[in-house]
């Protein structure tokens, strides 16, 4: 973790690389049994380690504190029992998935008597770069490892410490399989520097993952010569229509918002039917308020709540805003019309849910509302790859190419056209 001049910098990342595309080629010939039990004993070196871990990361939490990063982001960076338990169930996860390497599907018979099909194929190598969440090395890992790829990984300098220490589990782990020590290598220097060399590698890196900041986000996307899969915003709304269960309702935008704060599936903005709104914002309000959550909100929620808690009017840029924090935008709307409208123009096309009864609403909602995630009657704390049985994710994509949505084993993967003949030639 050492200061390195620009012409060091570009030969290590150069030389990552290399040992990367070199370890692809391996991975993408190694048996099921190979992949998972690399990932088996990665696990059992995390749990030995432990103590060890733990004590890494409160060295980046109190590096944190000292540089006031704010709660937000402290919260991503911190190991608790809980996510340390998640971290490890999850590479356990993978582990049980069916290994999509070699799948042939969509076989058919051509008139000619050949026959065509798509075989399930890795994307090589994967530079992953991320801020905050140590867990996502772990999770990012794991998914490269089964999913036959090899990949570099470069985390945020608030989580250098936790980073380092968990490569070192993973580098054990992958030692005790057969598998090339390349196909997992993690970049130990924190200068920007690294990130601009790594974007940039398309002769040794395929794909990009883009995990942070909208800062960091839009550097990527405005610099890389690679494909990028990311999302840049997690902007997402609740909807509680006309026809909602109430109880439902009040659970649900309730749990949207304060599971969680500082991640990108959080409620950001809820919307609620004109119809209902005098009858579900009060009690919602209060139980925000047990909770410390600010209010800001249109006039008629303003108006409807001034004496039940104190809500700040909106702006406009309220609207656009993922606060990942205990701030939260409210608006009374026209019904469905007015919250696809609200929801086209200012969402971010992650995740958006419809708390309603109407199955006619709910599959207006599903078709018409363009995000990666579209939920029916559940909190939007559940668009994760974990939640939706995919093991753990490598991130939640809002492109619209390749993968879509949590990103899990089979959005690592590519297809291919493969042709059985028996000495066809072209008539």
């Amino acid at each position: 973790m050492y200061n390195m001049t620009m012409g060091d910098m570009k030969k290590y990342m150069l030389d990552l690389g290399r040992a990367a595309q070199k370890a692809a080629i391996e991975n993408r010939r190694a048996t099921t049994e190979q992949k998972n039990t690399a990932l088996m004993a990665i696990g059992d070196e995390i749990l030995k380690s432990r103590d060890f871990l733990m004590a890494e990361n409160e060295k980046d939490l109190v590096e944190g504190r000292k540089n006031d990063i704010g709660d937000a982001l402290l919260d991503r960076l911190t190991f608790t029992d809980a996510r340390f338990d998640t971290m490890v169930e999850g590479l356990h996860q993978v582990v049980n998935l069916d290994d999509p390497i070699g799948e042939i599907t969509e076989m058919s018979y051509r008139p000619n008597g050949m026959q065509v099909g798509k075989l399930r194929t890795p994307l090589g190598v994967i530079g992953i770069i991320f801020e905050s969440r140590p867990n996502v090395t772990v999770d990012a890992a794991s998914l490269c490892v089964k999913s036959g790829n090899a990949t570099i990984l470069r985390g945020g300098s608030e989580s250098v410490h936790s980073n380092v220490a968990l490569g070192k589990c993973i580098s054990a782990g992958i030692a005790q399989s057969g598998l090339p020590p390349a196909v997992v290598q993690l970049v130990e220097h924190t200068d920007r520097s690294a990130v601009g060399e790594l974007i940039t590698m398309d002769q040794y890196v395929d794909v990009l993952v883009a995990r942070g900041g909208k800062s960091l986000i839009e550097r990527i996307t405005d610099e890389a010569t690679i494909s990028v899969i990311k999302h840049l915003d997690g902007v997402c709304h609740v909807y509680l229509d006309d026809d909602a269960d109430q109880e439902k309702a009040l659970e649900i935008a309730y749990n949207s918002k304060t599971n969680r704060y500082a991640v990108c599936n959080a409620m950001e903005t809820l919307l609620v039917a004109d119809s209902i709104a005098s009858a579900v914002l009060p009690p919602l309000a209060e139980r925000y308020a047990k909770e410390g959550v600010e209010l800001r909100g249109c006039e008629s929620t303003v108006k409807l709540l001034s004496n039940v808690s104190e809500v700040k009017p909106a702006t406009e840029e309220d609207w656009y805003e993922e606060y990942l924090s205990p701030v939260l935008a409210i608006k009374v709307v026209d019904g469905l019309e007015g919250a696809m409208q609200h929801i086209d123009q200012f969402g971010s096309n992650h995740t958006d849910t419809i708390v309603t009864e109407n199955f006619t609403k709910a599959r207006r909602f599903i078709q018409e509302v363009d995000s990666s995630s579209v939920i029916v009657n559940a909190s939007t704390r559940l668009s994760d790859g974990f939640e939706y049985g995919l093991g753990a994710e490598i991130g939640i994509s809002t492109n619209k190419l390749h993968a879509r949505g949590p990103v899990g084993l089979e959005g690592l993967t590519s297809q291919k056209f493969v042709v059985f003949g028996d000495g066809q030639i072209r008539q």
